[in-house]
């Protein structure tokens, strides 16, 4: 696969060195600062082009990378679209759930892949989970929590639009929490319902949550908790909890780290206790499950099959943020 990237901030280079490891090709990026984009691309060993639609329409590139602010979204697959151009973006899909609609109708009709990072679905402890919980192995589901304790400084939020409304669409829940998010969201099904409470700027001069408390209800009928912070110090890794009424299992960071279940030893759960987590370094992650996604992003090119984190699956993980958002700002229930 060639690969044509937009941006080239912190987390490009997590991709940049993925795709180094899995045999695609960088091909050609786009930043709207030159330097840094020519930098990176010196880096490594692509070319620089000064403008994102001119690498859309590339012909020596099969998809698209973005890896910008959450606000730069629709205008990447309006361009894909019109180049039969696949698109890949960094999570969350948008910073409103309008424009991902916009994104989703665009992309249906000119018949190309658009998929969302959320490489956490990759990991060997969620997918065993997947799988585990939909065969009842954990018995009827209960409950389903999320507490995701990080922090941030006040440096990460000092540049401009960090942590604001326009820019990033909110703070910790779709910037951090999604990950989690979206974990829960696929093991244990769609979300009812959500009532929420959060605290603006509660530890740092920004314009959106740094706390964030929900109560959810699953359509399945189980409950859950989404705890979501960037001000808890010093950090800790975050927890994804599922209880049945045959047991329990628990992720830890990007690991399978509790199976607790009654007559089912689980011989073949991939439990680990060394754990690969953001809570205090946005860089502290593995690119293991990043390579799996852009191998299956590849792979769903080919197949002419969707993703297994399509545009669709970015969109309900931001519904449920935007239904917390919605939930603490008038203060009542919200149904989705």
């Amino acid at each position: 696969m060639n690969v044509g990237l937009i941006g080239t901030g912190a987390i490009s280079h997590k991709h940049a060195e993925a795709y180094r490891e899995i045999g695609y090709k960088l091909v050609a990026v786009n930043d709207i600062f030159p330097e840094v984009g020519q930098g990176f691309a010196e880096k490594w060993g692509a070319e620089f082009v000064a403008s994102y639609r001119e690498l859309c329409r590339r012909q020596d590139i099969d998809y698209i990378d973005v890896c910008t602010y959450p606000n730069f979204r629709l205008q990447a697959v309006e361009e894909c679209a019109a180049a039969g151009k696949h698109i890949l973006v960094q999570k969350p899909i948008s910073t409103n759930l309008e424009t991902a609609r916009k994104m989703l109708d665009v992309a249906r009709a000119a018949d190309i892949r658009l998929g969302v990072i959320s490489q956490h679905r990759f990991d060997a402890g969620s997918m065993f989970l997947y799988k585990a919980i939909n065969e009842g192995r954990l018995g009827r589901l209960l409950e389903a929590d999320c507490y995701v304790k990080w922090r941030r400084p006040q440096s990460y939020y000092d540049k401009p639009g960090k942590g604001g409304w326009e820019l990033e669409g909110g703070g910790a829940l779709i910037n951090q929490a999604i990950h989690s998010i979206d974990l829960v969201r696929w093991i244990a099904g769609p979300v009812r319902d959500i009532y929420a409470h959060w605290q603006l700027g509660a530890a740092h001069k920004m314009e959106s949550e740094d706390v964030a408390n929900a109560v959810i209800k699953f359509a399945s009928g189980a409950t859950g908790v989404i705890q979501g912070s960037t001000a808890f110090y010093p950090g800790y890794p975050e927890r994804v909890e599922f209880h049945g009424t045959k047991g329990s299992a628990i992720l830890t960071g990007d690991r399978l780290t509790a199976w607790d279940v009654e007559g089912d030893p689980g011989t073949d759960a991939p439990l680990a206790r060394d754990v690969a987590s953001g809570a205090a370094d946005p860089m502290a992650i593995s690119i293991e499950p990043i390579k799996a996604q852009f191998l299956d992003f590849g792979d769903a090119i080919r197949q002419r099959r969707k993703p297994l984190v399509a545009g669709e699956e970015g969109y309900a993980a931001l519904e449920i943020i935007v239904g917390i958002y919605e939930s603490a700002r008038r203060g009542e229930k919200v149904n989705l």
